[in-house]
C-alpha cells in the first residue's frame, strides 16, 4: 500500500467513525427527569478511539462536533434546542465536547496494546468513559444549567448502569476482532 492509499484509508476510517457517532446519536431515548438523552454515542466514541488510535479517534470526534456546529442534524433529538451551535452551550455540551479527549485517551491506551485483551480493553474504555462523565458532570453542575454537583450527580446516576453495560460490551469487541484477523499478539 502506498502513502496515498494509506492516507485515504485513514481518512475513510475517520469519516466512518464520525458517521457512526452521528448514527449513535439518532438512537436516542429521552428520559423524563433529565435533559440528557440515553444514546449509543459513548460506546461508539470509545470503540472508535481504540480502533483508530489517539489522533485519528480524536479527529473523528472533532469532525463530528464541527459537522454538528455547522447545523447538520447529527446531534441527538432535543425538545428545547435546535441542531447546530446551540447544542454546544446546552445541557449536553459537556458530554459532546469531551468526546475528542475521551477518544484520544481510549486510543492512546489502545496504541499501548490495551485493546488486545478484554480486561485491559475494559481499562482503556473505562478511562475514556471517565472523561465523558467528567465533562458532562462538570457542565451540568457548573455550566448554564447550574444544577450544582449534587444535582448533576443525581441526574447522571441512572446513566451509570447502562453505560457500564455498554462499556463491558465495547471492551470485548476489539480483542475479538484482533483475534479474528490474527493481530491479537
Amino acid at each position: 500500500m502506498d502513502a496515498f492509499e494509506g492516507t485515504m484509508l485513514r481518512a475513510g476510517a475517520v469519516l466512518f467513525v464520525t458517521v457512526l457517532t452521528a448514527l449513535g446519536a439518532q438512537i436516542s431515548v429521552p428520559l423524563p427527569y433529565t435533559p440528557v438523552p440515553f444514546t449509543l454515542q459513548p460506546m461508539i466514541v470509545l470503540l472508535g478511539g481504540a480502533a483508530l488510535g489517539a489522533r485519528l479517534g480524536a479527529t473523528a470526534q472533532a469532525l463530528y462536533l464541527l459537522i454538528g456546529l455547522a447545523g447538520l442534524p447529527v446531534f441527538a433529538a432535543s425538545p428545547v434546542l435546535p441542531q447546530g451551535a446551540a447544542r454546544l452551550i446546552g445541557p449536553t455540551a459537556g458530554f459532546l465536547v469531551s468526546y475528542p479527549l475521551a477518544a484520544f485517551v481510549a486510543g492512546w491506551l489502545a496504541e499501548r496494546r490495551f485493546d488486545r485483551k478484554y480486561l485491559t480493553s475494559l481499562v482503556a474504555m473505562t478511562a475514556g468513559l471517565v472523561v465523558i462523565f467528567a465533562g458532562g458532570l462538570s457542565w451540568l453542575a457548573y455550566g448554564p444549567t447550574a444544577l450544582g454537583l449534587s444535582g448533576a450527580v443525581t441526574t447522571l446516576t441512572p446513566f451509570l448502569a447502562a453505560d457500564l453495560v455498554k462499556l463491558c460490551l465495547a471492551a470485548g469487541v476489539l480483542p475479538a476482532v484482533w483475534r479474528f484477523v490474527g493481530r491479537d499478539s
